[in-house]
């Protein structure tokens, strides 16, 4: 096999995989209502079938990029994206809403097993300067299942019902899953013996364990930390949720005393203490919390401000999802000319203003001005996720490349449940009612009370995105491959992990 044949079928993989992913996510959320009738099922159980699944993926993404880097991406991916085609037959089987919930918790471990190995195949498999376009072609399919997926959803709800759209992924899943375990696709790593590493001497080691005491810990964390984020929108602060962040915070602490003591961290050092690696997990922290909670405002007021119905709302969001689907190609460009510093700065920027625009919209706001903000917004946050995850994947060898990925992916899934959190939470402060009380109980208000906190929420907002934009501040000004001197990949065999640091960040 060639090896621009092998690279097209890595990528294509790499593509099925995320957007099997963002389907089901996209589908399920139009699906649920459905569900809810013909199951008989509570609210609180509905809501467990994506919370569930959000916990499993989180909690497991650091680690199943860390099993990746050991025993093989493709191997992981193939598990994965199998795992995640026979969760979802099951699901769409199901006899009742407590199998359901239990298969979205197993398709949520199978596709933490999944999304770290999309990244790991590309960055195992492209050199370290071509990973631009790769990134972007997948960052554009995502934003075009998140656009496709709730038209496809409704469809296939109302004709077949909701357990059609978890049948929609099993046929792909399984193709893929196969091809993958047939189709054999060397990468770097196999120039080293399973399970070994070659010292500097050119003498075999034993390869590092796996850091199950680590892994415990940071699953804790994210379990905790996941979990108050969901659950604060409806309860509020309550003593479980108070509870819930002080247990994520100390499990965290635990996490990092632990991983700087042991001799085979699950993140390596290098990794850790790197600057930049944490400037682009802060950009897309930031953006996503900033655009997820930005949505969720926004989604709000389409509905009950101006009395939308979900297809309306759904047309003047398009062009988030169009902007998206167009800006991540454009922006491997625009980052091998410029750099990734200056390219995410102005992603930001845009992203920035987006919500602003969103943020002085009214009930006589015009659909120009309603879809303008979302094309802003499209366009900044397709570009971030294009440049920020291209320095984290840069930053390290192809050893490590799991764990990027599961941090990059980690990012990406906390970010959200964090800026609706945030919203809901600034929302509920600021929206008066009729008698000057805060709304309890969780997201319902009235349209003009609604109104009247929307303006204030989306500032918020706004500020979330531009502190993201100076943590941009810190990225590479060029874009350099692995073995360039300005920017030398992260390895796993620096003697020094300090030195490693300092030389990453020398170039910025």
């Amino acid at each position: 096999m060639t090896a621009r044949r092998r690279q097209r079928l890595v990528l294509t993989g790499s593509i099925t995989g995320v957007v099997i992913v963002a389907l089901d996510g996209t589908v399920l959320t139009v699906a649920q209502p459905a569900l809810q009738r013909d199951l008989h099922a509570s609210f609180g159980q509905v809501q467990w079938t994506s919370t569930g699944y959000l916990i499993a993926v989180a909690s497991l993404l650091v680690f199943a990029g860390r099993l990746g880097d050991r025993y093989g991406h493709q191997q992981i991916f193939a598990l994965g994206i199998l795992g995640f085609g026979a969760a979802s037959a099951g699901i769409g089987l199901a006899p009742g809403v407590g199998w359901v919930i239990g298969l979205r918790v197993a398709q949520g471990v199978f596709g933490a097993l999944l999304q770290p190995a999309t990244l790991g195949m590309l960055r195992a498999t492209y050199p370290s300067d071509r990973l631009g376009m790769p990134l972007a072609l997948r960052t554009s399919a995502i934003g075009l299942a998140a656009a496709a997926g709730p038209v496809l959803g409704g469809a296939l709800v109302a004709h077949w019902g909701w357990r059609a759209v978890f049948f929609l992924n099993v046929v792909p899943a399984g193709l893929i899953g196969l091809l993958a375990l047939a189709v054999r696709v060397p990468t770097p790593a196999d120039r080293e013996t399973a399970g070994a590493t070659t010292t500097a001497g050119g003498t075999r080691a034993p390869a590092p364990r796996l850091d199950l005491p680590g892994a415990c810990l940071l699953a804790l964390a994210l379990v905790c930390l996941v979990h108050t984020l969901v659950t604060l929108p409806e309860t509020g602060w309550t003593t479980a949720t108070t509870l819930g962040g002080a247990a994520a915070a100390l499990a965290c602490g635990a996490f990092i005393r632990h991983e700087r003591r042991t001799a085979s961290p699950l993140v390596p050092l290098s990794v850790l203490r790197s600057t930049t690696v944490a400037s682009a997990l802060a950009v897309l922290l930031s953006a996503s919390a900033a655009l997820f909670g930005a949505l969720f405002v926004s989604t709000y007021f389409l509905q009950d401000v101006l009395a939308m119905d979900p297809l309306q709302c759904g047309l003047r969001v398009l062009p988030l999802a169009v902007m998206m689907v167009l800006s991540a190609p454009a922006s491997a460009v625009l980052q091998r000319r410029y750099g990734p510093r200056r390219t995410t700065v102005a992603a930001m920027t845009l992203l920035t203003l987006g919500i602003l625009a969103l943020s002085q919209l009214d009930r006589t706001s015009t659909a120009p001005a309603i879809s303008g903000g979302f094309l802003l917004l499209g366009a900044g946050f397709g570009t971030v996720m294009v440049t920020a995850t291209a320095v984290i994947v840069r930053q390290v060898s192809a050893d490590h490349a799991g764990v990027a990925g599961g941090l990059q992916q980690t990012a990406m899934n906390i970010g959200p449940a964090l800026g609706v959190a945030t919203a809901t939470m600034l929302v509920t402060l600021t929206a008066p009612t009729a008698a000057g009380n805060r709304p309890t109980g969780g997201p319902h208000w009235t349209g003009e009370a609604f109104l009247s906190a929307m303006g204030p929420t989306l500032l918020t907002l706004a500020v979330v995105a531009a502190t993201g934009a100076l943590a941009a501040a810190k990225l590479p000004r060029r874009t350099a491959g692995g073995d360039s001197p300005q920017s030398p990949a992260i390895t796993g065999r620096d003697r020094d992990p300090a030195a490693a640091t300092k030389a990453v960040t020398s170039g910025d």
